[in-house]
């Protein structure tokens, strides 16, 4: 038999020192979630830096005969005693003081093993070569690249802010007292801002549920656009925790001048208590509140469920809406199909490129496996622990530089995202595609005065309901509760968050309000050669096989401050939405004359003239006059948004100043061509894609959703539309009934959705089920009417 270190030394040119630049994987498996926890421990190649579990590695030695590996094992040391657990007193995730910040500790043992026949040496051992000793040194010194893209922890941090070192401070004879503040135009005690500029005392911004103040501390500063403040009651001797915070750059900041700038005020700090939350300890204590506790049933003793389906999702860092969206995603049998029921580990790795943990589908079929067979969802006497989708969200988030940060994020974008690239990576075999069977299109009936009708269609994976608060089914309890807060807010004081009501919509009217008929206002009808006001409905030209539907909560209020519609939407098991299908072109409908393609579309544009309410909003920003009619003209007067975004992009243009021209309108109709190639390539006609993009700045995201919202976009857009309403390209996607069965819904809490977290409930083997993060356990009261994105599934049993 050859003794272990001979076959060494026979493959040692194989063997490489890891350099600085070199990806090492030591934590955890590049197809499976094993670990060096792992019973088998983990198998390091010592030529290409991957990592494999022990039923694994077997896989990489033949496909790439490396034989010589690193073995890791971890085993858990014993603790003496039980500490118990603290509880968070920071908004940070992994840290000292935040959640999720104990981890046991481990000791590692390592060996070298040769392959096939597993045969193995001690490390760290004085008989090794010399190049191996050096090589295994680099790997365990070396960060994992695992991690390498994760940080450890998440902490919001403050910046200081750019208007501290030049704050004006208006000469005034007024001293602050320590105590028994109020509002300057409120009755408010509570949430009050000291202005740094004038000394006025204002109360702060209205929550998303009707408490804190009235707004009026930042309507302050849009008046006088004074741009810092300090909270009341955060001042103390220690003034890094005073909570400072700047309007001009919407965030809490640091002032080192802080000191100085409250002694203008005669505010002697070292004597204050602190009396009020921060803003950041406001947001951690949303935890404790109603909602919070029952979207995630913290109040009821949640049994956990182990076996296949019932494996949780270790957070990263704010990555809680990657995963309850992966969580429903793999309840659709789309995605159990593609990457669990027909899709082995084993034929994914032999597919996959050199590198399998750049690979999305390998990625994807390593989630799956993960979520799906129960091999890492056993009982234990310990917590649910979970499997980490840091390899996952890599590969997933390389197309999309938001995705890749530790902030929280959207779960409609982060869903749309995934679909676009599962689409992408199976272009060449649509029947493999799972994004397919979320795919359906939309047709838009507009119809002008003279009766002619035009069509638009697109395609779209979510259907975007809007929320008619008029349609509340408990409008009495909806009136008794704003004859109490009145009364409250007249008193100065805020409501229990248990004696808050909101309004009740059903589903059934999120619905109808998507296909009922809508004004078009400024539509130009090539039939009547004018601006008029035509009717719009929508209709679907197909039913997808899973039905998701966005509610939209979040929406813009006046001044363009999102706000949060604090609503419950009543959702039954089973809809039909039968009635919402497109009956297409009518027989003795006439379609409306084309129109003169892209030419007319830019003399159009040369003939616009500023619209003046888009104008005068822009001007109250502070903005300049001639900038703000250019802003409007160039985005063809669609709206405060896009103009305010055109003028962001364009205000370093050394002609921003400059009169308005035809000759300077044709000059920003010239748009590059390759973005117009890309909008026709998505399906919008190129005259239609032209113009969207001159509204938008070139800028092709915000250009496709000028086109789905412009009603100029619809005007100029005209499709071949047959009596059935059907194209080659409807007849691709799945279709069917109109009849779905809710499978389950993804919520979330907070006050936008890039903050708060997401859970999912997903209705599995006959009973709803809890998705937290990485706890995973049976749901008593799962809190439908509470949420954000909607999964139905066909019905086919009618």
């Amino acid at each position: 038999m050859v003794d272990a270190m001979d076959m060494l030394r026979t493959y040692l040119s194989g063997v490489r020192i890891p350099g600085p630049t070199n990806r090492i994987f030591k934590h955890e498996c590049c197809v499976s979630f094993d670990t060096p926890k792992s019973e088998g421990g983990l198998y390091v190649d010592m030529s290409s830096f991957l990592a494999f579990g022990k039923d694994f590695v077997l896989w990489n030695y033949e496909k790439t005969r490396h034989p010589v590996y690193l073995h890791i094992k971890q085993t858990k040391k014993v603790v003496a005693e039980d500490r118990p657990s603290k509880k968070p007193t920071i908004l940070a995730i992994g840290v000292e003081g935040g959640f999720g910040s104990s981890e046991p500790d481990y000791e590692e043992s390592y060996n070298i093993v040769i392959l096939p026949d597993y045969a193995s040496l001690p490390f760290p051992s004085v008989d090794l070569p010399e190049k191996v000793r050096l090589a295994v040194d680099a790997i365990i010194l070396a960060e994992g690249a695992e991690k390498k893209e994760q940080v450890a922890a998440w902490v919001a941090e403050k910046h200081v802010s750019a208007y501290a070192m030049c704050l004006p401070q208006i000469e005034s004879s007024t001293v602050i007292p320590p105590s028994g503040w109020k509002c300057a135009k409120c009755d408010k005690t509570e949430n009050l801002w000291l202005n740094l500029t004038d000394g006025m005392i204002l109360c702060g911004r209205k929550n998303w549920d009707g408490t804190g103040g009235n707004n009026h501390a930042v309507e302050h500063y849009n008046e006088t656009k004074y741009p810092l403040a300090v909270k009341l009651g955060t001042i103390t001797a220690d003034l890094e925790a005073a909570d400072v915070f700047s309007y001009a750059e919407d965030e809490s900041v640091i002032d080192p001048l802080l000191p100085k700038h409250l002694a203008h005020f005669g505010i002697d700090f070292s004597s204050l208590q602190k009396t009020e939350m921060t803003t950041a300890e406001r947001e951690l204590d949303q935890n404790t509140n109603f909602d919070w506790n029952r979207l995630q049933e913290s109040a009821d003793a949640l049994q956990p469920i182990f076996g296949p389906g019932y494996t949780g999702l270790v957070n990263l860092g704010n990555s809680c809406y990657l995963a309850a969206t992966m969580q429903v995603a793999f309840t659709t049998q789309a995605f159990i199909s593609r990457y669990y029921a027909n899709q082995s580990l084993k034929s994914s790795f032999d597919a996959a490129p050199a590198d399998p943990t750049v690979d999305l589908n390998m990625q994807l079929t390593k989630l799956g496996h993960g979520l799906l067979s129960g091999r890492y969802s056993i009982p234990s006497s310990e917590k649910q622990e979970g499997i980490p989708p840091r390899m996952f969200k890599t590969v997933i988030a390389a197309s999309h530089p938001e995705f890749s940060t530790m902030r929280q994020q959207d779960a409609l974008e982060f869903f749309l995202h995934l679909l676009e690239q599962v689409e992408r990576v199976n272009a060449g075999n649509t029947k493999l595609d799972p994004s397919r069977n979320f795919k359906f299109g939309i047709e838009d009936r507009i119809q002008c005065p003279s009766g002619k009708v035009t069509y638009n269609r697109r395609y779209d994976y979510i259907l975007s309901l809007n929320i008619p608060l008029h349609a509340a089914t408990n409008k009495d309890q909806l009136e008794a509760f704003q004859k109490l807060k009145s009364q409250a807010e007249s008193e100065g004081k805020d409501l229990a968050a248990a004696e808050v009501v909101r309004p009740r919509v059903p589903l059934e009217a999120c619905l109808a309000s998507y296909s009922s008929p809508e004004e078009v206002m400024d539509f130009f009808s090539t039939a009547l050669k004018a601006k008029t006001t035509a009717t719009k409905t929508t209709g679907l030209t197909s039913f997808p096989d899973y039905l998701v539907l966005h509610m939209r909560k979040f929406v813009m209020e006046d001044g363009w401050v999102p706000k949060k519609l604090d609503v419950y939407i009543d959702v039954p098991d089973i809809i039909d939405i039968s009635h919402m299908r497109s009956k297409g072109l009518l027989p003795g409908e006439e379609l409306l004359p084309e129109s003169g393609g892209a030419g007319d579309v830019e003399a159009e544009s040369a003939r616009l003239v500023a619209d003046e309410q888009i104008v005068s909003q822009l001007l109250s920003m502070g903005f300049g006059q001639l900038p703000c009619e250019k802003a409007a003209i160039y985005t063809s007067n669609a709206g405060v948004e896009e103009a305010m975004n055109w003028l962001l992009s364009h205000m370093d243009d050394p002609d921003i100043n400059d009169p308005i021209s035809h000759t300077s309108q044709n000059a920003v109709a010239s748009v590059d061509q390759s973005h117009v190639d890309t909008l026709v390539s998505f399906g919008f006609q190129e005259d239609v894609a032209r113009k969207a993009l001159m509204a938008t700045g070139g800028d092709i995201e915000k250009a496709t959703d000028w086109i789905f919202n412009s009603p100029d976009a619809i005007s100029t857009s005209h499709m071949d539309t047959s009596s059935s309403g059907a194209t080659s390209a409807d007849n691709e996607l799945p279709d069917g009934s109109g009849r779905y069965r809710l499978l389950g819904f993804v919520s979330h809490m907070g006050t936008s959705t890039h903050c708060g977290h997401y859970v999912a409930h997903i209705y599995k083997e006959g009973k709803w089920v809890l998705y937290n993060d990485e706890k995973v356990g049976a749901s008593v009261n799962p809190p439908k009417d509470m949420g954000y994105l909607y999964f139905f599934e066909r019905l086919t049993d009618c």
